[in-house]
């Protein structure tokens, strides 16, 4: 191995700097593809960014350090400049603030924290809310729909992010940008997860990058773009975005323990420690500028990774944190005196004073109407869940599999009351109404997080707003939730013979489908606030056990509930669903006595209407009136769904 970091060796001449040695090679490069040199046409200048939180001192249940807050400083006053043309690596240990600088200069920081300073592209100041018109950003992870191909991945969000673009000008923009991220072979194959196999992780990475340049954005950020890759499909990826920076863009990139050969494809290199900037520049002068310090790369070594150590702090013993703190100060002390931050302060300078400063390269903003992008992300939705061959199955059988067991219970419904024919349709009644929800609540738990997750990236990149994504789940969970329940009550209805009546049976299935998609929609709803859906499992499954115990009249009846109860239970739906079933099967149903010497009370009970009267009073008189409630749980429920995303939109950071 030759020495690559060596800047002189014993008895050889002075080597080529790295800097020149990459300029050559990147204009021997435009030379023999027959282009001009370009010209940088867009900088970026970012100046005096600083970034503080306020925190509480203690947890919730020690009152006294809970309402003591501190101030943590995330970011502090951080400065560079970058050209078109050029590529930017971010270095630094975990928690030296490189995603929140990209959150910073990406308008992604939350509202918990105070923002400062400027961000400039062409020298002209960029206002918060047009950061997300300028910049894209590729996260850490991959959100991507597993059951799309890589064609249909990048349409949609074409169709999402492009109004005016005709279908075939659509197609011939994702043709290009999977040309130029050399994605066209794998154009028809899946994106795949865990579940099943796709494309490669490398595959999936240049995928997400590919849908941010749909948008032609001058300004790529990405966070940490070779995480969970091998060492070979990471280098490729960098040297990918080096290439995409050539055509005249900006990128900017979070790394971590990047490979010594990239030592020369970075234009700028930057390390951050404890929220600061210890050094931004050429790689060449990074080596420089360390020896003159007094901290020599040792031959053989990386230069990343000797460097990132020299300036990160040990938290392990309290000496060695002080020292190195210490160590970090002065070398950050150093740079801020050096001719390297000089410059960079002059070329910030310099861009803010031009007289003919060129306009701010937006992205392509023609995105659709608000009905357009529902209309895309329900197609979009459909064809993902429709392809997925176990969840559609599951969630047309999973009703139908608990009415087989409830029919294998129950056998067949006796006209008897000796032998428990008021009690067995009772249970029925309960049942269709108290498992129905959790068959909804199933369906979302599996099957919305991973397009919530989608929602999340592509609201923040400007696509549409997150209860545009819970529309569209929610239109396209009705087909499915209809013949699963109409599966579900034709099987049962019949099977177990409760009252043989067309319209009956038809009442029946309009008020067991509510159950069914209240269950669905009241998840996807507080899914909208919680993140963890094993929580939001948990509570709907306590709010469907309080709502038939409070609202069904099964375990008390209504009129011998405490007062507060009795109020309570005009909030569930559970109410108007066993009123409405109570009356739909025992109304105008006559029940025999068929033994000798009946137990007192036994036989008391003749009509069906006599249990209507004495645990429903006036149920019959409020039958249309008990459907209009029931029903009107569902727009209520879509209403707030819409409020708890536009909630999110609040607190949720990526």
């Amino acid at each position: 191995m030759d020495g690559f970091y060596s800047l002189k060796t014993a008895g050889q001449e002075k080597e080529t700097s790295f800097s020149q040695s990459f300029k050559l090679v990147k204009r021997d490069a435009w030379r023999d593809s027959g282009e001009r040199v370009p010209e940088p046409s867009c900088c970026l200048s970012v100046n005096k960014i600083s970034y503080t939180v306020s925190e509480r001192l203690g947890p919730w249940w020690d009152l006294p350090s809970y309402r003591k807050r501190w101030t943590r400083q995330i970011l502090n006053d951080i400065s560079f400049h970058v050209d078109s043309g050029q590529i930017m690596g971010i270095l630094g240990n975990s928690g030296s603030g490189k995603t929140t600088l990209l959150d910073a200069i990406s308008g992604r920081i939350g509202n918990s924290g105070v923002l400062l300073g400027e961000v400039f592209i062409n020298g002209r100041k960029l206002k918060r809310e047009e950061y997300q018109d300028c910049f894209s950003y590729v996260l850490q992870s991959d959100n991507l729909l597993s059951y799309l191909t890589v064609e249909e991945t990048l349409t949609y969000t074409a169709q999402l992010a492009l109004r005016k673009h005709s279908a075939e000008a659509i197609k011939k923009k994702v043709s290009a940008v999977m040309a130029e991220l050399s994605l066209t072979h794998v154009a028809h194959s899946v994106i795949g997860g865990r579940v099943f196999a796709g494309i490669s992780g490398g595959e999936r990475r240049r995928v997400s990058i590919a849908s941010q340049l749909l948008q032609d954005p001058k300004v790529i950020l990405l966070d940490e773009p070779t995480t969970g890759l091998d060492s070979m499909t990471a280098n490729q990826i960098v040297m990918l975005l080096a290439e995409l920076a050539r055509r005249d863009r900006i990128v900017i990139v979070t790394i971590h323990q990047p490979r010594s050969e990239l030592f020369k494809v970075f234009n700028r290199i930057a390390i951050m420690s404890c929220g600061e900037l210890v050094f931004c520049g050429q790689p060449q002068e990074m080596v420089d500028f360390f020896s003159q310090c007094g901290y020599e790369c040792p031959e053989y070594c990386n230069p990343f990774d000797i460097y990132v150590d020299f300036t990160s702090v040990d938290t392990r013993t309290s000496e060695r944190e002080a020292a190195t703190l210490n160590r970090m100060h002065e070398i950050t002390s150093t740079y801020q005196r050096s001719d390297i931050y000089i410059r960079m302060l002059e070329n910030i300078e310099q861009s803010l004073q031009q007289s003919d400063k060129p306009a701010i390269p937006f992205k392509s903003k023609e995105s659709p109407s608000g009905g357009a992008k529902l209309e895309v992300l329900l197609r979009r939705t459909a064809r993902n869940l429709s392809r997925n061959r176990m969840g559609v199955l599951m969630r047309l059988s999973q009703n139908l599999i608990y009415g087989l067991f409830v029919a294998f219970f129950v056998m067949r419904l006796d006209v008897d009351v000796s032998k428990g024919a008021i009690q067995d349709r009772i249970g029925i009644i309960y049942q269709s109404i108290g498992a129905s929800p959790y068959t909804g609540m199933l369906n979302a738990v599996a099957l919305f997080p991973a397009l919530r997750a989608i929602g999340d990236q592509e609201s923040q990149d400007g696509l549409y707003s997150k209860w545009h994504m819970f529309l569209a789940y929610v239109f396209h969970i009705l087909p499915f939730s209809i013949l699963s329940v109409c599966i579900f009550t034709s099987f049962l209805y019949w099977t177990i013979g409760m009252h043989p009546d067309t319209l009956r049976f038809l009442c029946y299935t309009a008020v067991v489908l509510v159950p069914h998609i209240i269950g669905e929609l009241l998840t996807v709803v507080l899914l909208g606030v919680f993140q963890d859906p094993n929580m939001v499992n948990t509570g709907v499954a306590l709010l469907n056990i309080a709502g038939i115990s409070v609202g069904s009249g099964f375990l008390r009846s209504t009129e011998q509930m405490p007062q507060v109860f009795q109020w309570l239970s005009y909030l569930t739906f559970q109410k108007y669903s066993c009123e409405l079933l109570i009356v739909t099967e025992f109304y105008g149903l006559n029940f025999s006595c068929n033994v000798s010497q009946p137990l007192p009370g036994a036989c008391m009970i003749s009509q069906g209407d006599q249990l209507i009267d004495q645990g429903y009073p006036g149920a019959l008189s409020r039958y249309t009136l008990d459907f209009v409630l029931l029903y009107s749980f569902l727009p209520a429920l879509l209403l707030l769904g819409m409020i708890s995303f536009k909630i999110r939109d609040r607190i949720i950071r990526h």
